[in-house]
């Protein structure tokens, strides 16, 4: 009788970027003949993907390696973190080792240290699309790692590097698998997805037979060669995004757009000022006259963004210019977070901090200005008929999302009739919208009489 295989227990914390590497870990995990397991005491060795970006995040992720030292005992610690492994050392000794994002082989070679292999070919299948940790229906898609930008607020670049892309006929080929394997909706994921394809001079690549530049817009027209969603994350507001908006002008042969008419950009702010500081782009009129003119060609586009308040120096005058920014922009989608400094951020050293009361007082009154905009679009849709991607069911509701919702961070489509409907998740269905709040819409799936 065979021996069972090696366990590994795996904690991923972070963003997309770090859910993609936590995938390709474990992928490499299950090709290698071990078993993921779900609780501590089932594992041999436990591996903690962390990040790093602000303090809140860097305390998660030294609580997580703690509770699984005490859990477990044996702990691989990877991912953004992992760059400060002084800091690690210094809360946790104990764990076996330390590595950086993107760091696959010293991940299993401190694997094969702790927890040597016992592969068995006719038994370890893995499917061609790798493990996701996403459902069924939808997945990241990441196309690049690092970033050239170095935005003084933003540890970044330090801890995952320049800007590096992938060639644009393995993330089609990707794209084409996953799609072939029931995924209905790609999330295109990277540090700064309008620079894709810049350091490797917009190389031009073969798939199915025809050539594209490994550059966004390229990219986008392949992606739309699949019939299915595709929404785009992390877009610099630069000049050439507004190459790709007729795509999303354009239904393909399935009727559905060839792409999401979505664009998920991190303005920021709206001070000229302000922006220089935080070395980010800053033509705010620019902008303005950009997403008008986006919404002439595809006026069903949505816009998400975040936003930084309190940033140090930020005045109240230039505060008030972010609130007009928001009513004149009329955004779709909007987070926001008070200014906090980050360990190794360059924004650390400027001057006249704002008082954490201010910032929090200037954080409530952008979210309630931000929320009336919101409760005002939802409210525009109620009446229509939206395409929607559902993502679960709860009792008599199916839970899903429109073409304007991204999973984890934006609004939901509650179907009233959706169990009775006989939906599923990874259908997608016109939803007759009958109701919205600040967030979400409600309605009913329309059945022929």
């Amino acid at each position: 009788m065979s021996l069972a295989n090696p366990k590994v227990g795996f904690v991923s914390l972070g963003c997309p970027k770090a859910l993609v590497d936590s995938e390709r870990i474990l992928t490499q995990l299950r090709v290698e003949g071990y078993d993921i397991v779900q609780t501590y005491d089932d594992a041999d060795v436990v591996v903690v993907n962390t990040c790093g970006f602000i303090d809140s995040a860097v305390t998660e992720s030294l609580d997580a390696i703690g509770e699984a030292i005490a859990e477990n005992g044996k702990v691989i610690v990877t991912g953004c973190l992992g760059k400060k492994p002084e800091q690690i050392r210094q809360a946790h000794p104990g764990v076996l080792s330390i590595s950086g994002p993107q760091d696959y082989g010293s991940v299993m070679t401190a694997v094969h240290a702790a927890l040597p292999p016992k592969h068995d070919p006719f038994l370890d299948l893995v499917p061609d699309t790798g493990i996701k940790l996403t459902p069924k229906h939808y997945a990241y898609l990441k196309i690049s790692e690092g970033c050239n930008h170095r935005c003084s607020f933003c540890i970044i670049p330090s801890m995952r590097g320049d800007l590096v892309s992938r060639p644009v006929d393995d993330v089609l080929r990707e794209a084409e698998k996953l799609a072939m394997g029931g995924v209905k909706e790609l999330l295109v994921i990277s540090q700064d997805t309008s620079a894709y394809g810049v350091d490797v001079k917009y190389a031009p690549r073969t798939w199915r037979g025809r050539e594209y530049a490994t550059r966004m817009k390229a990219l986008c027209e392949g992606l739309s060669e699949l019939g299915i969603w595709t929404r785009l994350h992390y877009v610099y507001p630069y000049p050439h995004v507004d190459d790709i908006i007729p795509l999303m002008a354009e239904t393909g042969a399935n009727g559905m757009p060839k792409l999401l008419p979505y664009l998920d950009i991190p303005f920021q702010h709206a001070s000229p000022r302000v922006l220089k500081l935080m070395k980010r782009p800053g033509a705010v009129d620019k902008t303005l006259e950009r997403v008008q003119r986006w919404r002439s060609i595809a006026p069903d586009i949505a816009i998400r963004s975040t936003f930084i308040v309190g940033f140090p120096g930020e005045t109240e005058a230039e505060f008030e210019e972010l609130l007009d920014f928001l009513d004149e922009a009329q955004l779709d989608r909007v987070g926001a977070f008070a200014y906090s400094p980050v360990d190794g951020a360059t924004a650390n050293a400027l001057p006249d901090a704002v008082p954490e009361d201010v910032k929090q007082e200037r954080l409530a009154r952008f979210m309630e200005r931000q929320a009336d905009i919101s409760a005002a679009k939802l409210e525009a849709k109620v009446g229509t008929t939206q395409r929607c991607l559902v993502d679960a069911l709860d009792g008599e509701l199916a839970i899903a999302r429109s073409m304007a919702d991204a999973p984890e961070i934006d609004g939901l489509v509650q179907i009233q009739n959706g169990f009775m409907a006989g939906l599923k998740p990874g259908e997608f269905v016109d939803v007759e919208i009958m109701g919205s709040d600040e967030h979400d819409l409600f309605g009913e799936v329309a059945f022929d009489d």
